[in-house]
């Protein structure tokens, strides 16, 4: 099967570029390379976190008069985690905005930092996405990447990205937290904890949650610090939990890595970094989905910015994801 592409929009664009800022005038005729040629662009935004994906598209493109695409590869300067991939499909957009992919190879090969595909349709041209899965062993550096592909000629192209700085905060999502039972988070381990659990990690719990409906009080949703005896009504903690924590409200601030909504922002290690929460109270009531707190724990070793994914009101319970930043 021949797949009859054209040359890509991502590689035309230059070459039609040129054509159209060149004069009549002048009397000049630009035509396309007639040689393999590559492309590559980064899709993902954001801060680059652990256990998240760096994803690209990685386009190619041989005149059929040359050959055709045989192998493509991409090679890491640090090994990607175990769900690092290169698709073997080739995505093209169709009249309906629709990403619609065929198959051109079998699936993708990881060993020793590279990921490869080989072609087994006669193929020449394709644009192939690349899925990164940060390791926890790129913490802190930087990642740079060499994308190329092979021809049935002989012929390679490659084309250079990065580097990317990895984040040195770490991320979870989706911890469900609930009055009385899962209710004790600890900011270190980035873990709720029941009141069992919380009595042997008593020297890393950090907050409470609770629940409470008070007649002409506004109370609702809270995270408190375990000091702050006096926004745990009617809570005995377990033996040992009594640290403090500086937590400072805030509304609307939704990080899209934690909130997965169409609209917000990314925090990154630098709005750790510059947080100066020193006059913050050790408590946080009244809070609402989409709303979340800055913390910082009493030994000063992290900060953290935990959001309220939902609420629920009868259930006394919550979901929360965080983002920590260690100092």
């Amino acid at each position: 099967m021949n797949l009859k592409y054209k040359y890509l929009a991502a590689l035309l664009i230059p070459l039609l570029t040129m054509v159209w800022s060149c004069k009549e005038e002048d009397g000049l005729t630009v035509v396309p390379k007639n040689e393999f040629q590559n492309d590559c662009i980064k899709r993902s935004l954001g801060p680059n976190v652990v256990g998240l994906d760096i994803e690209f598209a990685y386009a190619m493109a041989i005149p059929k008069s040359l050959g055709k695409i045989v192998s493509a590869e991409v090679v890491a300067s640090v090994a990607g985690a175990e769900a690092t991939y290169l698709e073997n499909k080739s995505y093209y957009t169709n009249g309906s905005g629709q990403d619609i992919g065929i198959t051109i190879g079998n699936k993708s090969v990881n060993a020793d930092g590279k990921t490869s595909v080989t072609f087994t349709t006669d193929t020449t041209a394709a644009t192939l996405r690349y899925f990164y899965r940060i390791p926890a062993s790129a913490k802190g550096k930087e990642i740079s990447f060499v994308f190329s592909a092979t021809a049935s000629n002989g012929t390679t192209v490659s084309y250079n990205m990065g580097p990317y700085k990895v984040a040195t905060m770490d991320m979870v999502l989706d911890l469900p937290v609930k009055d009385s039972s899962a209710a004790y988070i600890s900011i270190e381990d980035m873990a709720v904890y029941g009141p069992a659990q919380a009595a042997t990690n008593a020297s890393k719990i950090d907050l409470v949650y609770l629940y409470r409906s008070i007649p002409n009080v506004v109370f609702g949703h809270g995270l408190v610090a375990p000091s702050s005896t006096t926004y745990l009504p009617n809570i005995t903690l377990p033996a040992g939990v009594n640290r403090s924590a500086k937590v400072n409200k805030v509304w609307a601030l939704r990080d899209l890595h934690l909130a997965r909504l169409q609209y917000g922002i990314y925090i990154d290690d630098l709005d750790f970094q510059t947080l100066d929460i020193n006059t913050a109270p050790d408590y946080a009531i009244n809070l609402k989905a989409e709303s979340g707190v800055w913390v910082e724990t009493a030994d000063g070793k992290y900060r953290a910015y935990i959001y309220i994914n939902s609420v629920n009101n009868t259930g006394k319970s919550a979901t929360i994801s965080i983002k920590r930043y260690t100092l």
